[in-house]
Protein backbone atom coordinates (compact mmCIF):
# COMPACT_ATOMS: atom_id res chain seq x y z
CA UNK A 1 0.00 0.00 0.00
CA UNK A 2 1.75 3.79 -1.08
CA UNK A 3 -1.10 5.88 -0.33
CA UNK A 4 -3.45 5.98 3.16
CA UNK A 5 -5.32 8.44 5.03
CA UNK A 6 -6.59 8.60 8.76
CA UNK A 7 -9.53 11.49 9.03
CA UNK A 8 -8.92 12.93 12.98
CA UNK A 9 -5.83 13.45 15.26
CA UNK A 10 -7.28 11.98 18.86
CA UNK A 11 -5.60 8.77 20.19
CA UNK A 12 -7.32 6.44 18.23
CA UNK A 13 -6.33 8.08 15.40
CA UNK A 14 -2.73 8.78 15.94
CA UNK A 15 -2.90 4.56 16.67
CA UNK A 16 -3.89 4.00 13.70
CA UNK A 17 -1.18 5.97 12.02
CA UNK A 18 1.30 4.29 13.69
CA UNK A 19 -0.02 0.97 12.65
CA UNK A 20 -0.39 1.74 8.77
CA UNK A 21 3.46 2.97 9.21
CA UNK A 22 4.20 -0.27 11.05
CA UNK A 23 2.48 -2.44 8.44
CA UNK A 24 3.27 -0.36 5.14
CA UNK A 25 6.72 1.77 5.83
CA UNK A 26 6.74 3.16 2.74
CA UNK A 27 3.28 4.63 2.93
CA UNK A 28 2.08 7.92 2.03
CA UNK A 29 0.06 8.73 5.21
CA UNK A 30 -2.59 11.81 4.82
CA UNK A 31 -4.12 13.47 7.77
CA UNK A 32 -6.84 15.47 8.29
CA UNK A 33 -8.37 16.97 11.34
CA UNK A 34 -12.12 16.27 12.15
CA UNK A 35 -13.31 20.01 11.72
CA UNK A 36 -11.12 20.44 8.90
CA UNK A 37 -8.81 23.04 10.92
CA UNK A 38 -5.08 22.98 10.00
CA UNK A 39 -2.87 20.30 10.78
CA UNK A 40 0.48 20.28 12.41
CA UNK A 41 3.76 19.50 10.40
CA UNK A 42 4.72 17.90 13.94
CA UNK A 43 1.36 15.07 13.91
CA UNK A 44 3.24 11.64 14.31
CA UNK A 45 3.57 9.54 11.13
CA UNK A 46 1.97 11.86 9.08
CA UNK A 47 3.44 12.83 5.77
CA UNK A 48 0.34 15.08 3.87
CA UNK A 49 -1.84 17.34 5.45
CA UNK A 50 -5.59 18.01 4.06
CA UNK A 51 -7.81 20.18 5.16
CA UNK A 52 -11.09 18.39 3.03
CA UNK A 53 -12.61 15.12 2.22
CA UNK A 54 -12.54 16.46 -1.32
CA UNK A 55 -8.65 17.85 -1.14
CA UNK A 56 -7.85 13.76 0.71
CA UNK A 57 -10.14 11.80 -2.27
CA UNK A 58 -7.75 13.90 -4.99
CA UNK A 59 -4.90 12.18 -3.26
CA UNK A 60 -6.06 8.90 -4.40
CA UNK A 61 -5.99 7.06 -0.98
CA UNK A 62 -6.01 2.92 -1.28
CA UNK A 63 -7.37 2.90 2.25
CA UNK A 64 -8.51 5.58 4.76
CA UNK A 65 -9.73 5.34 8.42
CA UNK A 66 -12.78 7.43 9.53
CA UNK A 67 -11.51 8.11 13.17
CA UNK A 68 -13.49 11.36 13.55
CA UNK A 69 -16.00 12.24 16.50
CA UNK A 70 -19.59 9.60 15.81
CA UNK A 71 -21.76 12.80 14.58
CA UNK A 72 -18.96 13.45 11.77
CA UNK A 73 -18.46 10.20 10.58
CA UNK A 74 -21.62 10.05 7.67
CA UNK A 75 -20.22 13.34 6.43
CA UNK A 76 -16.67 12.19 6.28
CA UNK A 77 -17.53 8.80 5.50
CA UNK A 78 -20.00 8.75 2.58
CA UNK A 79 -18.06 10.48 -0.31
CA UNK A 80 -15.21 8.15 0.51
CA UNK A 81 -17.43 5.19 0.17
CA UNK A 82 -18.62 6.65 -2.86
CA UNK A 83 -15.33 6.63 -4.35
CA UNK A 84 -15.08 2.54 -3.76
CA UNK A 85 -12.09 3.61 -1.64
CA UNK A 86 -11.51 0.50 1.33
CA UNK A 87 -12.53 2.13 4.80
CA UNK A 88 -12.61 1.34 8.25
CA UNK A 89 -14.76 3.11 10.70
CA UNK A 90 -14.01 3.67 13.66
CA UNK A 91 -17.00 2.54 16.57
CA UNK A 92 -19.77 3.10 16.86
CA UNK A 93 -20.65 3.34 13.03
CA UNK A 94 -22.67 7.16 13.91
CA UNK A 95 -24.20 8.91 16.37
CA UNK A 96 -28.15 8.12 15.92
CA UNK A 97 -30.08 5.53 13.28
CA UNK A 98 -30.83 8.11 10.14
CA UNK A 99 -27.41 8.90 9.82
CA UNK A 100 -25.87 5.18 10.27
CA UNK A 101 -28.67 4.59 7.59
CA UNK A 102 -26.94 6.98 5.48
CA UNK A 103 -24.01 5.09 5.43
CA UNK A 104 -24.98 2.04 4.93
CA UNK A 105 -26.93 3.33 1.97
CA UNK A 106 -23.83 4.93 0.47
CA UNK A 107 -22.16 1.45 0.62
CA UNK A 108 -24.81 -0.47 -0.69
CA UNK A 109 -24.35 1.78 -3.46
CA UNK A 110 -20.76 1.05 -3.84
CA UNK A 111 -17.98 -1.73 -4.07
CA UNK A 112 -16.18 0.17 -1.49
CA UNK A 113 -15.09 -3.00 1.46
CA UNK A 114 -16.29 -1.11 4.83
CA UNK A 115 -16.22 -2.32 8.18
CA UNK A 116 -16.74 -0.95 11.34
CA UNK A 117 -13.29 -0.57 14.16
CA UNK A 118 -15.12 -3.18 17.34
CA UNK A 119 -11.79 -4.82 17.81
CA UNK A 120 -12.49 -6.87 20.69
CA UNK A 121 -13.30 -9.27 18.11
CA UNK A 122 -10.12 -9.98 17.55
CA UNK A 123 -9.26 -10.85 21.02
CA UNK A 124 -7.86 -13.82 21.20
CA UNK A 125 -10.17 -14.89 24.52
CA UNK A 126 -12.93 -13.72 22.37
CA UNK A 127 -12.48 -16.72 20.36
CA UNK A 128 -11.95 -18.76 22.99
CA UNK A 129 -15.16 -17.81 24.81
CA UNK A 130 -17.12 -18.29 21.16
CA UNK A 131 -15.80 -21.40 20.47
CA UNK A 132 -16.59 -22.67 24.22
CA UNK A 133 -20.35 -21.82 23.33
CA UNK A 134 -20.27 -23.52 19.94
CA UNK A 135 -19.04 -26.69 21.53
CA UNK A 136 -21.68 -26.62 24.12
CA UNK A 137 -19.26 -26.62 27.44
CA UNK A 138 -21.58 -24.42 29.76
CA UNK A 139 -24.86 -25.99 27.91
CA UNK A 140 -28.04 -24.06 27.19
CA UNK A 141 -26.87 -20.78 28.03
CA UNK A 142 -29.47 -18.79 30.42
CA UNK A 143 -27.70 -15.71 31.60
CA UNK A 144 -25.52 -12.96 30.90
CA UNK A 145 -23.75 -10.52 32.98
CA UNK A 146 -21.43 -8.51 31.67
CA UNK A 147 -19.30 -5.00 32.86
CA UNK A 148 -17.30 -2.35 31.16
CA UNK A 149 -16.00 0.48 33.74
CA UNK A 150 -12.88 3.16 33.21
CA UNK A 151 -12.77 6.19 34.87
CA UNK A 152 -13.02 8.99 32.01
CA UNK A 153 -10.52 11.66 33.55
CA UNK A 154 -8.30 8.91 32.99
CA UNK A 155 -8.66 8.39 29.41
CA UNK A 156 -7.21 11.79 28.27
CA UNK A 157 -5.62 13.38 31.55
CA UNK A 158 -4.07 16.44 29.71
CA UNK A 159 -7.55 16.94 28.15
CA UNK A 160 -10.31 18.69 30.49
CA UNK A 161 -13.28 15.91 30.85
CA UNK A 162 -15.73 18.16 29.54
CA UNK A 163 -13.73 18.90 26.44
CA UNK A 164 -13.70 15.67 25.86
CA UNK A 165 -15.62 14.04 22.80
CA UNK A 166 -16.73 11.13 25.23
CA UNK A 167 -18.54 13.64 27.28
CA UNK A 168 -19.75 15.62 24.84
CA UNK A 169 -23.60 14.56 23.81
CA UNK A 170 -23.03 17.20 20.39
CA UNK A 171 -20.15 14.76 19.46
CA UNK A 172 -21.84 11.30 20.33
CA UNK A 173 -20.13 11.29 23.58
CA UNK A 174 -22.24 9.35 26.64
CA UNK A 175 -21.22 5.99 28.08
CA UNK A 176 -23.50 4.05 25.85
CA UNK A 177 -21.96 4.89 22.25
CA UNK A 178 -18.30 5.21 23.81
CA UNK A 179 -18.36 1.68 25.33
CA UNK A 180 -20.70 0.36 22.89
CA UNK A 181 -17.95 -2.76 22.10
CA UNK A 182 -20.10 -4.90 24.75
CA UNK A 183 -23.33 -4.79 21.99
CA UNK A 184 -21.12 -5.74 19.19
CA UNK A 185 -19.23 -8.57 21.40
CA UNK A 186 -22.67 -10.04 22.62
CA UNK A 187 -24.16 -9.94 19.46
CA UNK A 188 -21.27 -11.53 17.83
CA UNK A 189 -20.99 -14.25 20.76
CA UNK A 190 -24.48 -14.87 21.00
CA UNK A 191 -26.08 -14.71 17.37
CA UNK A 192 -29.27 -12.84 18.54
CA UNK A 193 -31.27 -10.04 18.09
CA UNK A 194 -31.59 -8.35 21.47
CA UNK A 195 -34.60 -7.45 22.76
CA UNK A 196 -35.07 -4.20 24.85
CA UNK A 197 -37.06 -5.56 28.36
CA UNK A 198 -35.66 -2.17 30.69
CA UNK A 199 -32.94 0.47 31.17
CA UNK A 200 -32.12 3.09 33.67
CA UNK A 201 -29.42 5.98 32.93
CA UNK A 202 -27.72 8.22 34.98
CA UNK A 203 -25.47 11.47 35.36
CA UNK A 204 -23.70 10.96 38.19
CA UNK A 205 -22.81 14.47 40.62
CA UNK A 206 -18.65 13.43 40.38
CA UNK A 207 -18.64 14.09 36.81
CA UNK A 208 -21.28 16.75 36.06
CA UNK A 209 -21.68 15.68 32.21
CA UNK A 210 -24.56 16.11 30.21
CA UNK A 211 -24.67 12.63 29.23
CA UNK A 212 -25.35 9.69 31.00
CA UNK A 213 -22.21 8.08 32.80
CA UNK A 214 -24.06 5.27 34.64
CA UNK A 215 -26.23 2.71 32.14
CA UNK A 216 -27.93 -0.68 33.69
CA UNK A 217 -29.47 -2.44 30.64
CA UNK A 218 -31.21 -6.12 30.93
CA UNK A 219 -32.36 -7.09 27.70
CA UNK A 220 -33.41 -11.13 26.23
CA UNK A 221 -32.27 -12.80 23.27
CA UNK A 222 -34.61 -14.59 20.97
CA UNK A 223 -33.64 -18.25 22.30
CA UNK A 224 -34.23 -16.94 25.85
CA UNK A 225 -31.14 -15.75 27.63
CA UNK A 226 -31.40 -12.83 29.52
CA UNK A 227 -28.66 -10.22 29.36
CA UNK A 228 -27.89 -8.14 32.28
CA UNK A 229 -25.50 -4.83 31.35
CA UNK A 230 -23.34 -2.57 33.27
CA UNK A 231 -21.02 0.55 32.04
CA UNK A 232 -19.81 3.69 33.62
CA UNK A 233 -17.38 5.82 33.26
CA UNK A 234 -16.44 5.84 36.89
CA UNK A 235 -14.64 3.71 38.08
CA UNK A 236 -11.04 3.76 39.34
CA UNK A 237 -9.56 0.56 38.20
CA UNK A 238 -10.71 -0.41 34.67
CA UNK A 239 -12.70 -3.00 34.54
CA UNK A 240 -14.46 -4.97 31.56
CA UNK A 241 -15.67 -8.82 32.37
CA UNK A 242 -18.63 -11.23 31.24
CA UNK A 243 -20.05 -14.16 33.11
CA UNK A 244 -22.31 -16.50 30.86
CA UNK A 245 -24.37 -19.00 32.70
CA UNK A 246 -25.47 -22.29 31.74
CA UNK A 247 -27.35 -25.64 32.56
CA UNK A 248 -23.79 -27.09 33.02
CA UNK A 249 -21.90 -24.72 33.99
CA UNK A 250 -20.52 -21.14 33.59
CA UNK A 251 -17.53 -19.42 31.62
CA UNK A 252 -15.83 -16.16 33.67
CA UNK A 253 -14.29 -13.99 31.11
CA UNK A 254 -11.48 -10.60 32.10
CA UNK A 255 -11.51 -9.37 28.82
CA UNK A 256 -8.73 -6.89 30.61
CA UNK A 257 -6.51 -9.43 31.44
CA UNK A 258 -7.10 -11.42 28.80
CA UNK A 259 -8.23 -14.91 30.50
CA UNK A 260 -11.08 -17.26 30.30
CA UNK A 261 -12.24 -20.01 33.00
CA UNK A 262 -14.66 -22.25 32.79
CA UNK A 263 -16.61 -23.99 36.12
CA UNK A 264 -18.35 -26.94 35.55
CA UNK A 265 -19.28 -30.35 37.31
CA UNK A 266 -15.62 -31.52 36.23
CA UNK A 267 -14.39 -28.50 38.35
CA UNK A 268 -12.67 -25.41 37.40
CA UNK A 269 -10.66 -25.11 34.00
CA UNK A 270 -8.59 -22.00 32.69
CA UNK A 271 -9.14 -22.34 28.80
CA UNK A 272 -7.17 -18.94 28.52
CA UNK A 273 -4.68 -16.93 29.96
CA UNK A 274 -2.54 -14.29 28.21
CA UNK A 275 -2.53 -11.25 29.92
CA UNK A 276 0.64 -10.00 27.99
CA UNK A 277 -0.90 -9.81 24.78
CA UNK A 278 -0.23 -7.07 22.78
CA UNK A 279 -3.36 -5.63 22.38
CA UNK A 280 -2.39 -3.50 19.44
CA UNK A 281 -2.36 -6.36 17.18
CA UNK A 282 -6.32 -6.27 17.52
CA UNK A 283 -6.28 -2.77 15.64
CA UNK A 284 -3.71 -4.48 13.41
CA UNK A 285 -5.93 -7.36 12.68
CA UNK A 286 -8.80 -4.63 12.27
CA UNK A 287 -6.58 -3.17 9.21
CA UNK A 288 -5.97 -6.33 7.51
CA UNK A 289 -9.59 -6.89 7.72
CA UNK A 290 -10.24 -4.26 4.97
CA UNK A 291 -6.45 -4.44 3.10
CA UNK A 292 -4.75 -7.75 3.19
CA UNK A 293 -5.34 -10.57 1.01
CA UNK A 294 -5.49 -13.34 3.97
CA UNK A 295 -6.77 -11.66 7.52
CA UNK A 296 -7.73 -14.15 9.81
CA UNK A 297 -10.13 -16.33 8.36
CA UNK A 298 -11.66 -17.18 12.05
CA UNK A 299 -12.83 -13.36 12.95
CA UNK A 300 -15.54 -11.72 10.93
CA UNK A 301 -14.95 -8.32 11.28
CA UNK A 302 -18.34 -5.87 12.51
CA UNK A 303 -19.94 -5.26 9.09
CA UNK A 304 -21.99 -2.15 8.47
CA UNK A 305 -24.91 -4.06 8.97
CA UNK A 306 -24.16 -5.34 12.47
CA UNK A 307 -22.78 -1.74 13.55
CA UNK A 308 -25.92 -0.46 12.56
CA UNK A 309 -27.93 -2.72 14.85
CA UNK A 310 -26.11 -1.72 17.64
CA UNK A 311 -26.54 2.36 17.32
CA UNK A 312 -30.36 0.94 16.46
CA UNK A 313 -30.44 -0.50 19.85
CA UNK A 314 -28.72 2.38 21.81
CA UNK A 315 -31.44 4.48 20.18
CA UNK A 316 -33.97 2.15 21.08
CA UNK A 317 -32.69 2.33 24.78
CA UNK A 318 -32.42 5.62 24.68
CA UNK A 319 -36.19 6.40 23.72
CA UNK A 320 -37.11 4.09 26.61
CA UNK A 321 -34.76 4.12 29.48
CA UNK A 322 -35.56 5.76 33.03
CA UNK A 323 -33.24 8.48 33.83
CA UNK A 324 -32.59 8.22 37.65
CA UNK A 325 -30.31 11.02 39.70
Amino acid sequence: MKIAAVVGLGNIAKRHRANIKSKFPDCRVIAMSSSGRGVSEKTQNADVFVSSIEELIECKPEFVVIASPATYHEHHAVPIIQQSIPVLIEKPLSHCSLSAEGILNAAVESSSIVVVGYCLRFLPSTQVVKELLLYGKIGKLYNVYAEVGQYLPDWRPNTPVNETVSANKDLGGGALLELSHEFDYLSYLLGSKAKFEHAVLRKSAELGLDVEDLVDVVFSLEDGPICNLHMDFLQKSPQRFCRLIGSEGRIEWDLIANKVVSYTADGECVEYNSPSWDKNQMYLSLIDSVVAKNPLPEVSPATLQEAKCVVDFIEEIKSKAVWSA
